[in-house]
């Protein structure tokens, strides 16, 4: 007698204990009766590649991939999207049948889909949003604000130079100011999000005045540990709406069960409970 084997996931990293990945996939895998797993694996740089290579066929059918490892898998993927080639690194890899590697970026979906359901009055088309930060998180951000049709995009992080290279693969659309302007541009906002790390918790806090935010801006966290803020916090205090970071990792989750369990997932406050748990 013979059986289909059982598909496999997971999240690859280093390192991963943190994650709650695990914790929402397991969620969704016993709501909707699905007979597959997913698993966290720590693995370092020089094994990455082997790593890899070996994962279907051992039936895996795909793996996220977290730092610092998103822009490296890019090299060993068979096929790459146009989304993940703009942002420049991938979170996400499809195994297919015949054996090649997919690669695809789902965190701009992640993060348009989390400030649409927390902020679901926001007008795209309202007026400028303001990023902090110039890493990878913020390649995906400029990249889903520019397909929403955010006019412009005002870009500020500690490394002027990080930020101008944005501006360079991301056009006219992204202006540049620096660090130390970063609080005296917030009141030309309708849309603010911080994508670097400050505010987390270990983590120094973000320390650009914000006396300058109009009650009338959405303002958005990456950060989700604490799931408020002290940028949140302030905000709320001002009257701005606010969306806290981790319905992103809620929603970029969402393609990515769907090309390899073959089920759409649905995001609601029992999965936020299960990501938190």
């Amino acid at each position: 007698m013979t059986q289909a084997r059982i598909p496999l996931a997971g999240v690859i990293g280093s390192p991963i204990a943190h994650s709650r990945s695990p914790q929402l996939h397991r969620h969704w895998l016993l709501t909707y009766g699905i007979r597959g797993y997913y698993i966290p694996m720590d693995v370092a740089h020089d094994d990455l590649k082997q790593v890899i290579r070996a994962l279907p066929r051992m039936g895996f059918v795909g793996v996220n991939i977290t730092v610092p490892h998103k822009e490296r898998v890019m090299e060993m993927a068979d096929k790459v999207t146009d989304r993940a080639t703009l942002i420049g690194a991938a979170n996400t890899l499809i195994f297919r049948d015949d054996g090649s590697i997919h690669a695809d970026n789902t965190d701009g979906y992640g993060f348009i889909e989390n400030l649409r359901s927390g902020a679901p009055d926001w007008d795209a088309k309202a007026g400028p949003a303001v990023a902090l930060g110039a890493g990878g998180a913020a390649r995906a951000v400029i990249a889903s604000l520019s397909d929403a049709g955010v006019p412009q995009i005002i870009l500020s992080n500690r490394t002027r130079a990080r930020a101008e290279r944005l501006r360079d693969d991301f056009g006219q659309r992204v202006r540049v100011v620096d660090w130390v302007q970063a609080g005296n541009v917030l009141e030309e906002a309708a849309l603010v999000v911080n994508t670097t790390s400050l505010g987390m918790s270990g983590q120094p806090e973000l320390r650009v005045p914000l006396d300058g935010l109009p009650k009338s801006a959405v303002v958005t966290d990456l950060v989700y540990s604490p799931l408020k803020t002290h940028l949140l916090q302030v905000a709320e205090d001002m009257g701005c709406t606010t969306v806290d970071g981790l319905g992103m990792l809620l929603h970029q989750a969402v393609p990515a069960f769907e090309r390899w369990f073959g089920y759409r997932p649905t995001v609601d406050e029992d999965t936020r409970a299960a990501a938190l748990r």
